[in-house]
């Protein structure tokens, strides 16, 4: 088939990973083996996640409901169309600006990550969302404080207590995320001496190389 692999990989879930040099050689694969085992087996190319953006200083009378039609209205020159910015939620940091994420495809991106846009009376700046998500609570990763059902996990040492009140040293942290992938995976090795706010913790390296499968 002339098609070069560059990593073929067995996953815990009995499924394998295949990866080869281009997107063309990827889909010759697919269809290769969906028409020649198709009643064994079954190819399916992953699909990238699509990239999410930050719209920063929005107006107080923007929301998710009317940012698209305010920026296909005051940004023409950008030939944006209906169904193209996808609007996920507003937030509020430390500086008090209201600022917007939003859910593109790859095209969009290119084009909105270029530019400043005009948004009422102001002109927003747009950057790659690609903010990490860490609880204050339990110390893990992919949720938020106010959602979280978990224990109260201190982020040095993973135990049961606040940070403040953590008599650890460095030399005894360890890191939650680290030693539950541990228990989850007794094969692995890797190191849990670390806390959870470390940024060479491996489980946030991994969760950063998550990100590898967004389509830019």
């Amino acid at each position: 088939m002339q098609v070069g692999i560059n990593k073929f990989k067995l996953l815990n879930n009995g499924k394998v990973l295949i990866e080869t040099n281009t997107k063309q050689e990827i889909e010759a694969l697919e269809k290769d083996i969906n028409s020649k085992c198709g009643g064994d087996l079954e190819a399916n190319v992953h699909k990238l996640r699509k990239p999410r953006l930050v719209i920063y200083n929005i107006p107080e009378d923007i929301t998710t409901n009317n940012i698209e039609d305010t920026l296909l209205v005051q940004n023409p020159d950008l030939g944006l169309n209906k169904g193209d910015i996808d609007a996920k939620f507003i937030y509020v940091p430390k500086n008090k600006h209201r600022n917007l994420v939003v859910k593109v495809g790859a095209w969009t991106r290119k084009i909105l990550i270029k530019t400043k846009i005009k948004i009422g009376w102001q002109i927003c700046k747009i950057e790659d969302y690609v903010t990490m998500t860490r609880c204050f609570n339990c110390s893990r990763f992919n949720h938020r404080h106010h959602d979280c059902k978990g224990e109260e996990t201190c982020p040095l040492c993973a135990g049961s207590h606040k940070l403040k009140e953590c008599p650890a040293e460095p030399w005894s942290y360890k890191c939650i995320n680290c030693a539950t992938y541990i228990k989850h995976n007794p094969n692995k090795n890797i190191c849990t001496n670390h806390s959870s706010l470390d940024k060479k913790c491996p489980s946030l390296q991994a969760m950063l190389e998550y990100r590898k499968n967004t389509d830019y």
